[in-house]
């Protein structure tokens, strides 16, 4: 399943002169790990999510959500979007056969037919764009330009910030803050 998709990938960025270039690194499906081992900032990761829509009793639709790697995906916002009565993460097993490849390595393409393709306008305001190929151990830094020309997504904000970074309380004494005199 996911030589497959990686080969399709390779297959159409290279049929179409996409600006590409390929980064091997430690296996890793996390984006914000992912972001440290491919040295960019956690901005310019596409994080690739399938959302399921519902949009009544039976009727159901598979988004392609495709978000910056600091941002979280908004599923309300999703949700209204398609009129729907919810909006969640597609089971795992979903996803993965939609996508084509296992969770972790989700490309930002949608070469299933029942995967509607979103992307974030924030994420597409860099020049380059970085996400695993298909495989945790490599992944793609593509020009913007060329995701855009290739993928065709829909562009619409489909993000929220992220939660600001707070400190949390200690829980035993030993890990208290230790906090130097100026």
């Amino acid at each position: 399943m996911t030589t497959t998709t990686y080969q399709r990938l390779i297959g159409l960025l290279g049929e179409n002169d996409a600006r590409y270039r390929l980064v091997d690194h430690a296996p890793e499906g996390r984006t914000a790990p992912a972001s440290v081992l491919r040295r960019h900032p956690l901005a310019q990761a596409a994080k690739c999510l399938v959302v399921r829509v519902a949009l009544g009793r039976r009727a159901r639709r598979y988004v392609l959500a495709v978000i910056p790697g600091d941002r979280r995906v908004d599923l309300d916002g999703l949700r209204d979007l398609y009129d729907g009565t919810e909006a969640s993460f597609a089971a795992r097993d979903v996803a993965e056969e939609l996508a084509g490849s296992v969770s972790g390595t989700i490309i930002p393409f949608a070469f299933h037919q029942e995967l509607e393709l979103l992307a974030d306008p924030d994420l597409l305001a860099h020049d380059e764009i970085y996400f695993n190929a298909a495989r945790l151990d490599r992944s793609v830094a593509l020009a913007t330009a060329d995701y855009q020309r290739l993928a065709e997504p829909r562009v619409l904000p489909i993000t929220q910030p992220r939660e600001p970074w707070e400190p949390r309380e200690p829980r035993e004494p030993w890990e208290a803050p230790v906090i130097i005199p100026a």
